[in-house]
């Protein structure tokens, strides 16, 4: 799965320049070209330009009428296994190659930052690193685990930091082994690439929130919409490990101490993925320039 090719080989028009090409092109993000090029094919689709005008509105439609439901019905159909198997189906029939690769990349991704904080600050802290290899490896509860995660960290985290009277300050030399800087062990060539394969990654994450609000309960829920605004939280977490504030402005997902509707969870589900890419490429960044200096 060559992502980028299209847009290495793509044209350039003075008359009429192509804004995919531009923005692959822009270097203002620390993110890896697959990445971008990932990223950049799934916003640029058909699927994104056809479907996601309708499926939106539904989905919202949907959320609210889930939400209502679970006012006098808090529990009925609520099944996490129900829900992953879902996903599972769906991402292996409906869902483009590159976009199922940016979601297994996810998981790898955060379990790596949430390491290099740990591991830098409380490294006894018990973490339940998320590496799915292919599609099935998001079966066994990985998506609510993703969420668990986030919040168990900053709990013992900040448990563990009050019950020592310090804060998280800048270090001179800090680990940075659990930083992968190449490729991740994803089974890229076993990621389907059928005729029914085009759905983008922003309409299947619409598609599948109403999901999520139907088959967990009204506490997981909210639970995983909120924890999309603690990009800012662990962002300030990295950036006071590094000196480094200027990460933080990249965020998106802020302020989570005012949370917002859970109607706007698919798009924000989206800018945390790339609030991810964007802070493990910075860790990259900072664990290269560390061992140029060690060397």
């Amino acid at each position: 799965m060559n992502v980028t090719e299209p847009f290495d080989k793509a044209p350039y028009d003075p008359n009429d320049p192509n804004p995919w090409l531009a923005l692959y092109l822009d270097m203002s993000l620390p993110l890896p070209d697959e990445v971008k090029a990932a990223l950049l094919a799934n916003c640029s689709s058909r699927s994104r330009q056809f479907l996601l005008p309708l499926i939106r509105p539904m989905a919202k439609m949907s959320i609210m009428a889930f939400q209502v439901l679970k006012i006098f019905i808090p529990n009925w159909l609520t099944s996490s296994r129900i829900l992953h198997y879902t996903i599972y189906l769906g991402l292996k029939w409906f869902v483009r190659p590159d976009a199922n690769y940016l979601i297994l990349r996810h998981f790898h991704l955060g379990s790596e930052i949430l390491q290099f904080v740990a591991s830098n600050v409380c490294p006894e802290i018990p973490l339940r690193p998320l590496r799915p290899r292919d599609l099935r490896g998001l079966i066994d509860n990985t998506f609510l685990q993703h969420d668990l995660n986030i919040y168990n960290f900053i709990i013992r985290l900040n448990l563990e930091l009050k019950a020592r009277g310090k804060q998280i300050e800048p270090k001179t030399h800090m680990r940075f082994d659990m930083v992968t800087s190449g490729p991740f062990d994803i089974d890229v060539a076993s990621l389907p690439d059928g005729p029914l394969n085009i759905l983008d990654l922003e309409t299947a994450i619409e598609i599948y929130t109403p999901l999520y609000q139907l088959l967990l309960t009204d506490s997981d829920f909210w639970r995983a919409c909120n924890s999309l605004q603690l990009d800012e939280t662990v962002a300030i977490y990295c950036a006071r490990l590094l000196n480094d504030p200027s990460y933080v402005s990249l965020v998106n997902n802020k302020h989570p101490l005012v949370p917002l509707s859970t109607l706007q969870a698919g798009y924000r589900l989206l800018l945390h993925g790339l609030a991810a890419e964007c802070l493990h490429a910075t860790l990259v960044r900072h664990k290269l320039a560390a061992n140029m200096h060690s060397t």
